[in-house]
């Protein structure tokens, strides 16, 4: 007689679709126009929720600094929010992004490794997971899971974070990417606004070199950017014109 195979728990089966809407929600967030604030926000409350986690919390890398920089965390601890930034290398989330590699601990109130054992009894934090967040070989960012009681994280535990942290690690690069091109587009159009200034200041018969500096000490005088100050050039121009 065949065996059926045994069904799963509803438990299970509920842990399983949790895992996979996270990582739905995650992944629908690559291919979105999200801020990335909004972005960072949506991965530590996903993350949180489907880890069963008090507090989660994701720390971007400061390359000049070198330093990871708490950006996102569903935490309403003001104590943690504040937390100082941490050196590479520092700690367990330093050490997780320095080595590339996943880090769990059992109790940091009692780890020598864990910087901030004070904020950790004060807010009732025990067992930690740093995970690591990577792209193209490259750590960008840190995602922390925390439980409020003794807790040893179970392969699958680790492998679903681990997937949660490569998916966000991609869309946050996405996000970053749409704010540098965002950055570089308002650069171009700025620079066009400019030239289209100096043009007209040129015909009314200023030099080149004057006409930049007309328009560089008019927007430090006003405190105004130099493209708003070329617009209200164009704009002045542009009504004389049609009088």
């Amino acid at each position: 007689m065949t065996r059926k195979p045994a069904a799963k728990s509803p438990k299970s089966q509920s842990s399983y679709e949790k895992q996979i809407e996270a990582l739905s929600k995650i992944s629908q967030t690559i291919a979105s126009n999200l801020y990335l604030e909004d972005v960072l926000r949506l991965i530590v409350m996903v993350t949180a929720e489907v880890m069963n986690s008090k507090i989660c919390s994701l720390m971007l890398v400061d390359e000049e600094k070198g330093e990871l920089v708490i950006r996102a965390t569903q935490s309403v601890s003001e104590a943690y929010n504040k937390k100082p930034n941490m050196k590479i290398g520092a700690g367990i989330a330093g050490k997780a992004a320095k080595e590339g590699k996943p880090i769990q601990v059992s109790d940091v109130r009692g780890d020598p490794r864990y910087l901030n054992r004070d904020i950790a009894k004060s807010e009732k934090l025990c067992s930690l997971l740093s995970m690591p967040m990577t792209v193209k070989g490259k750590v960008i960012g840190v995602l922390n899971v925390y439980t409020s009681t003794p807790h040893i994280f179970t392969r699958n535990e680790i492998n679903v974070l681990t997937s949660v942290a490569n998916q966000a690690a991609v869309a946050i690069e996405n996000a970053q990417l749409m704010v540098r091109s965002k950055v570089i587009q308002e650069e171009l159009e700025a620079r066009k606004m400019v030239e289209r200034a100096k043009g007209i200041l040129m015909r009314r018969g200023m030099a080149e070199e004057d006409a930049f500096r007309k328009i560089q000490k008019q927007a430090m005088s006003l405190r105004k950017t130099m493209k708003q100050i070329a617009e209200a050039i164009i704009l002045t121009d542009e009504l004389e014109r049609d009088k």
